[in-house]
């Protein structure tokens, strides 16, 4: 088991480390108007050579079935880091069977779910994931996600605040209860964002979102600020992943469909395929284009 652990550690800092790239110049950036453009992010050959790493190691049969629960599960993750959903989510279901206490695999599985509109499986999903072991927070955020697009507000409020509350400086969680809120009531909702806002991580970008949301600030000044603090093209790309989510998000509360539609297509652009922002962008863009498909 040690030589797992050890292998697998050094996999992912081999995965780790790819991708840094020099540092984006004003000069280069690209715009339309004050829009910057993000530079897709490239498939990893390490992340290539890792999954054909794993495929040699789960051909062995010197492994015990927790051993190639942990292996598989591992090669799921990377599935999904470079855009192979259905074969991430063949790996999660094998893992389950050769270990059923997997409580990370309950989870990952369960975001395929609520991708698929499989409201009540990714339910199930989450709940094991909680029975397995109760302090998963992510169980709690993709559970309230899982809720706040199954139409049941209320109690995504409930799982989204306890995932907030865990952390309540990171601007994002915040963002996330306040969207289920919203559905609930807009004024709570926004007068909430009001009431946190000192709390948030002092000079954080996302800080911006929020100010967006409750009016403090234009579109045009957050766009114009996306830049602040970068320090390769990766960080840009995943940050502009994010903003782009998030404007979509904007406009679609104020039923500006087609700007919110090329925002999420921006943010599905991007290719940070294991970021919350990305897995939900095509969500978003089908609910846009047919509402009444949004609960099943």
């Amino acid at each position: 088991m040690h030589k797992l652990i050890s292998l697998i550690l050094f996999l992912f800092t081999a995965i780790t480390v790819a991708g840094c790239a020099q540092t984006p110049q004003p000069e280069s950036r690209g715009q339309m108007g004050n829009l910057l453009l993000a530079e897709p992010v490239p498939v990893s050959p390490r992340s290539q050579m890792a999954i054909l790493r794993y495929n040699q190691i789960l051909d062995s049969s010197d492994l015990s079935d927790e051993e190639r629960a942990e292996l598989t599960y591992q090669r799921g993750m990377l599935y999904d880091s470079v855009g192979l959903g259905g074969l991430a989510q063949f790996d999660y279901s094998q893992a389950l069977q050769l270990k059923p206490d997997m409580a990370q695999a309950y989870n990952s599985i369960g975001i395929h779910f609520i991708q698929q509109d499989e409201y009540i499986q990714a339910y199930e999903a989450f709940d094991s994931t909680l029975d397995i072991n109760p302090d998963y927070d992510f169980a709690f955020l993709n559970r309230g996600i899982a809720l706040y697009y199954g139409d049941r507000s209320d109690l995504a409020v409930k799982d989204l605040k306890t995932f907030y509350l865990k952390e309540p400086s990171d601007p994002f969680r915040a963002l996330w209860l306040y969207f289920a809120m919203a559905k609930v009531n807009e004024q709570d909702a926004q007068d909430y964002l009001k009431s946190i806002r000192s709390d948030l991580t002092a000079g954080h970008w996302a800080i911006g979102l929020i100010d967006l949301y409750t009016g403090s600030v234009q579109e045009e000044q957050l766009l114009s600020s996306l830049i602040e603090g970068v320090s390769n093209q990766r960080e840009l790309t995943e940050r502009l992943c994010e903003a782009y989510f998030y404007l979509g998000k904007y406009h679609s509360e104020k039923q500006n469909q087609g700007v919110a539609a090329n925002y999420f297509k921006l943010a599905l652009s991007t290719n940070v395929h294991d970021y919350v922002e990305h897995r939900y962008a095509r969500k978003e863009l089908k609910r846009l284009r047919d509402p009444a498909t949004e609960v099943q």
